[in-house]
């Protein structure tokens, strides 16, 4: 927010546990921390035309606004609402941080502006199959407090020569690489992937589960991510899929699933 104030925003499920957590670190540190995490709401306004859509209602130019950015302004009428060019579905658009007693007006503002757009409502189980059809990792799905994030393919995030915690074991692994990798598979007959299905090689030896799979809207072919060791996740490796009882035929490909 300023050099020296941070805007932490964390997966809900995880309020109480990075919490104490970054209380645990702030004793070196002894900086002031608060959560406020129940004083405000999080509206994502996502879609091709959304900052467009949304414009009318902020003195903020959206248009100029860099992806991954944020800007403090007037928003729907209301002083000091943080605007984000941020989102988890790959499509584009705002994520609006707004104190609880405005979300309502906020609400209606923003669907009365985006009726010329065809704005609907969805909710966060629309919200996984976009994130998925993007590759992108979830928190209690690819992603946990045990896992890797160079397994996971987060090694753009994570930046050993800034000395954070742990950095020294995930530098290594960066430079070395790991025993096992998130990739991701399409499904080469009908079928739907689901999270814990497992995946085997052409041999029948079982070599991962399925971390996230659906049956991507945008593609209409199942898809899923999951963990396989090294030599599975080659792009073009084929693998196969258990079904209940049956095994079907996947392939390893390239993220993101779905490509603009």
């Amino acid at each position: 927010m300023t050099e020296n104030r941070y805007l932490l925003v964390v997966n809900a499920s995880n309020i109480e546990k990075d919490w104490n957590w970054i209380n645990e670190q702030n004793k070196i540190y002894n900086a002031k921390l608060i959560n406020a995490s129940d004083e405000y709401s999080l509206l994502a306004v996502q879609g091709p035309k959304a900052i467009e859509a949304m414009q009318s209602l902020t003195t903020i130019e959206l248009n100029h606004l860099p992806f991954y950015a944020h800007q403090t302004g007037v928003f729907a009428g209301i002083s000091d609402i943080l605007v984000a060019t941020t989102g988890y579905t790959g499509s584009g658009g705002l994520e609006i941080y707004i104190p609880n007693a405005k979300v309502k007006e906020v609400w209606n503002a923003i669907f009365e502006a985006g009726k010329d757009f065809g704005i609907q409502p969805i909710g966060l189980a629309a919200r996984d199959t976009l994130r998925l059809e993007m590759g992108y990792c979830l928190y209690g799905n690819e992603i946990n407090e045990n896992q890797s994030p160079i397994e996971a393919g987060l090694g753009w995030i994570t930046r050993s020569e800034t000395k954070f915690i742990n950095s020294e074991t995930l530098g290594k692994q960066k430079r070395e690489g790991t025993d096992i990798s998130l990739v991701g598979f399409e499904l080469q007959e009908r079928g739907i992937p689901r999270t814990d299905h497992k995946l085997f090689d052409n041999s029948g030896n079982l070599i991962g589960r399925v971390t996230s799979g659906t049956q991507a809207p945008s593609l209409n072919i199942g898809i899923g991510l999951g963990y396989v060791p090294k030599k599975f996740s080659e792009v073009g490796s084929e693998i196969q899929l258990q079904v209940r009882n049956k095994m079907l035929s996947a392939k390893i490909i390239s993220l993101p699933f779905y490509k603009a």
